[in-house]
């Protein structure tokens, strides 16, 4: 058998940068500073003289479903839980699956646009998880069937909280990176119509009060915008080349 030769790498052979622990702790180390900046500027965004509109729309929105809530509550059926239940997490597991289905399309084949938008993917839900883990903490509001019933604030403490709904602001986040990085009408179509399923169907099987799913409604898509504009890649077809008439531009990241 002839000695391959050691100045060429095997198609099949690990690369120097999966084996490299230097390398491997360079892309963590990078990784923490890119969170890091995105936690930064996230926490920053809503004052910011451009953001105002946006900031009073989402407080006004807010207070005037917290004090609906019970009167909305009240006239919401209290029937048909589990097939509510069926029907949300059979579009958040369709939603989630097109999404890992593109970063590993993107991963095998090398397709950076496909790529791009699993790793934005990634970060925008590791941004969301970081806003809302502490948000359930300090809020910690009692879900509809919890209690007296009135979704009284501080008194659930622990993660699994009512507010901000998590359903809603985690599934508006992938669905909205997923619509920039395609912005085709069959795609929005899709990617809103399956985070308006989950949002919907998750309020009508009462585990979230109407201003629970409006905030987490409104988070999930300041964050995913948030950062997409500022991680993605202009030279693709996305929404990067084209930021929205309400977005301010911003210096984008490409590395």
């Amino acid at each position: 058998m002839e000695t391959p030769d050691e100045d060429i790498a095997s198609p099949d052979a690990p690369s120097d940068a999966s084996t490299d622990p230097a390398v491997h702790d360079g892309l963590v180390k990078r990784s923490i500073k890119r969170i890091g900046a995105d936690q930064r500027r996230l926490y920053l965004a809503p004052f910011e003289a451009h953001n105002i509109k946006w900031d009073l729309i989402t407080l006004v929105g807010t207070g005037a479903l917290l004090a609906a809530d019970r009167h909305i509550e009240n006239n919401v059926s209290h029937a048909n839980f589990s097939t509510y239940q069926a029907i949300s997490d059979f579009a958040l597991g369709g939603l989630a699956g097109s999404l890992a289905g593109v970063y590993i399309y993107g991963f095998k084949t090398e397709h950076r646009h496909a790529r791009e938008t699993g790793e934005i993917e990634l970060e925008t839900l590791v941004n969301t998880f970081l806003i809302y883990t502490p948000m359930q903490l300090i809020f910690a509001r009692q879900r509809p069937d919890e209690g007296n019933n009135h979704g009284n604030f501080f008194k659930h403490h622990a993660v699994n909280t009512s507010f901000p709904g998590g359903h809603a602001m985690f599934t508006w986040a992938m669905a909205s990176v997923l619509a920039d990085e395609y912005p085709k009408p069959w795609a929005r179509v899709l990617s809103y119509g399956a985070a308006f399923t989950v949002t919907f169907t998750r309020f009508m099987a009462r585990d979230h009060w109407s201003s629970d799913m409006f905030l987490g409604t409104a988070l999930g898509l300041a964050i995913a915008e948030n950062t997409f504009h500022a991680r993605c890649n202009p030279e693709f077809e996305s929404q990067c080349k084209h930021h929205k008439w309400w977005w301010k531009p911003m210096k984008t990241d490409v590395q």
